[in-house]
């Protein structure tokens, strides 16, 4: 997976990605967190993905890495349960 940062301030982020996976995974979580605004969007199928990410409380950076977190915690059950 590539990831190409566009443009990052302490509060907003975008970023380039080419896996609309990954994507849709990650603008889940942080709505869920409940984070100011993040959303992806796709010019044209053949183009890469631009994702948009606005914090209000903690920076960007922390947002996006307690959602990766929570990601990999569910994701660590989902294989326990997978292997019982």
């Amino acid at each position: 997976m590539e990831l190409e940062i566009l443009k990052q301030e302490k509060n907003n982020l975008d970023a380039k990605l080419d896996n609309i996976t990954v994507a849709e995974i990650l603008r889940v979580y942080l709505n869920k967190q409940g984070i100011e605004f993040a959303a992806w969007r796709r010019e044209h199928p053949s183009k890469p993905i631009v994702m948009k990410i606005t914090s209000s409380g903690k920076t960007v950076k922390k947002e996006v890495s307690d959602a990766v977190v929570d990601v990999k915690k569910d994701l660590d059950k989902i294989v326990k349960g997978v292997k019982k």
